[in-house]
């Protein structure tokens, strides 16, 4: 079993008994990746794990047929590959030695290796530390008057050993810390491997430190390189803000863009969605682009029907961040809100629509997937045609006033005769009242389920330093910071959302959107370590 970090790489050799046919450990590895190490991709580190391990375990495996469990998926796939990289091509070169098969797994059951991967240096006290430290306990007036009461009186608790002042606890004399090391003790341990408080307060082993747990955190919490890598942990902040709904169909519509898919003979590898935000009626539109003039295209034919939204609700595409867009949003005075960037569930409506459509389109498509456009109008026809839970009826019904008949009933068009027309007139406002309720009791439900796994969230002030999430990861960026900073915040919005900019020359956009959820405080320069 291997694993890799960029701070280390671990393996463990398994062998299966024959008396209880259980795997039992027979040799572990662990060793610190070196300077230039530290530059690979995660994909070449996971390699170079193997590779090291199948060094270190070669007496015993080789000639013998053997499993290596990985939490690697890439590793098997690249490996066959007749390209790779000259570094890759030579491991793969050494790999060829032994007989094998490689096995996924995933991380959250390799913590094993992934402890032997991550295994903290210990702290060994050096004779410029050992300097430090006395200097610093001549000066400091406790320490030096319990100095001066042990060269009269022995105490049981305190002992001197080579002018230092030691404290003994269980058993075990612990060198005492001045309060002006202490920081520096802590620090120093911490940042051995940026563990948490508990790995952290192993140095406790070698030093006395009084409300050591408590400094510890303090210490964690000001740490910058924690703040940009670690994920935010335990309830997330912020509670469920649902969008306030008009009580009138076609007055707010959610905007996306589904894809890309297989390119069509028609040069189609998106699609463009458009749903009613009151009704939950669907307009789907294969696109060739993401462009923001195909987007203006598609909305134009549709206002020719329809009219045009008082509000629509995009995420932050370039196609609807694009000065065309906006020009065209003030030109037919139409309010548009663009989510904050990395939060998907605010525009979840369309979302929730894209899950459907993919999983819907790939089981159409599935024996010719260049023809998945051809099943569009169709699956437009299922969705709005379909009972919605939170308007207790079909979007269909609610908009137009009537349900859909299929196409072995009348025609579409004669479902706008006078007769339909009159009865949609006479159950109109009892059929939208009753919907705005019904999406009323729903957003309720989901709210109050939603808030359970939440917190309050912390409020900022206009001028916070911050740290934000990196919501955008590409391909082996998996050792990336998981955070970016530090940023300013120059705006602060409804929902706990809140305006920032960046305030160095560091990784992340000039200037973006953010919420609570994503945001952690800066430490203060006093405070950073």
């Amino acid at each position: 079993h291997t694993d890799a970090s960029i701070d280390g790489l671990g393996a463990v050799l398994l062998q299966k008994s024959i008396h209880d046919n259980q795997l039992h450990p027979v040799f572990f590895m662990s060793k610190k990746t070196s300077d230039n190490e530290r530059k690979y991709t995660s994909f070449e580190l996971e390699v170079l794990a193997v590779v090291e391990a199948l060094k270190k375990f070669r007496t015993y495996v080789l000639g013998t047929k053997f499993k290596i469990v990985t939490d690697c998926d890439a590793l098997v796939k690249t490996l066959n590959k007749k390209e790779l990289n000259s570094r890759i091509a030579r491991w793969a070169l050494y790999l060829q030695e032994f007989d094998y098969t490689i096995e996924h797994r995933t991380g959250t059951k390799m913590c094993h290796v992934d402890a032997l991967s991550r295994s903290p240096q210990c702290m060994v006290i050096q004779d410029s530390l050992h300097l430090q430290l006395l200097k610093a306990q001549q000066t400091d007036d406790q320490i030096t008057a319990i100095k001066t009461l042990l060269q009269s009186t022995p105490h049981d608790d305190y002992i001197l050993k080579n002018k230092l002042l030691y404290k003994t606890v269980n058993g075990i004399d612990l060198i005492v810390v001045p309060d002006e090391m202490q920081t520096n003790i802590i620090k120093t341990a911490h940042e051995r491997g940026h563990f948490a408080v508990l790995r952290t307060q192993l140095v406790s082993k070698d030093f006395y430190i009084p409300l050591l747990i408590d400094k510890v955190e303090k210490c964690i919490k000001n740490c910058v390189s924690c703040i940009l890598a670690n994920r935010k942990r335990g309830k997330q902040d912020g509670m469920l803000h649902p969008i306030e709904k008009d009580d009138s169909p076609l007055h707010t519509f959610h905007l996306d863009h589904l894809g890309p898919l297989a390119t069509t003979s028609k040069k189609y590898k998106h699609i463009f969605t458009v749903i009613d935000a009151f009704t939950k009626f669907s307009w789907l539109y294969p696109t060739k682009s993401t462009d923001a003039a195909e987007v203006i295209d598609r909305l134009e034919k549709q206002s020719h029907i329809f009219g045009n939204p008082a509000r629509i609700i995009t995420d932050r595409g370039s196609a609807f961040t694009s000065a065309a867009f906006q020009d065209y949003c003030n030109k037919e005075k139409i309010a548009h809100v663009a989510i904050t960037a990395g939060l998907p569930r605010s525009n979840g409506q369309v979302e929730k629509q894209n899950s459907t459509i993919i999983a819907v389109l790939s089981k159409l498509s599935a024996d010719n997937p260049e023809k998945w456009y051809t099943h569009v109008p169709k699956l437009q026809q299922i969705l709005n045609s379909t009972f919605q839970r939170s308007i207790k009826m079909t979007p269909f019904e609610l908009l137009i006033g009537t349900k859909m008949k299929s196409k072995n009933d009348i025609k579409i068009i004669e479902l706008l005769n006078d007769e339909t027309t009159a009865n949609f007139q006479q159950q109109r406002d009892e059929l939208r009242k009753n919907a705005k309720n019904q999406i009323c009791k729903v957003q309720d439900e989901n709210r109050r389920y939603y808030n359970l796994r939440r917190k309050q969230a912390q409020k900022f002030k206009l001028h916070d330093l911050v740290a934000i999430k990196r919501t955008q990861f590409g391909p082996g960026l998996k050792l990336n910071q998981k955070f970016l900073g530090p940023y300013k915040v120059t705006k602060i919005k409804n929902n706990d959302t809140y305006d920032v900019e960046k305030c160095d020359f560091v990784d992340g956009p000039l200037k973006t959107s953010t919420c609570a959820e994503y945001m952690k405080p800066w430490p203060h320069d006093n405070e950073k370590t």
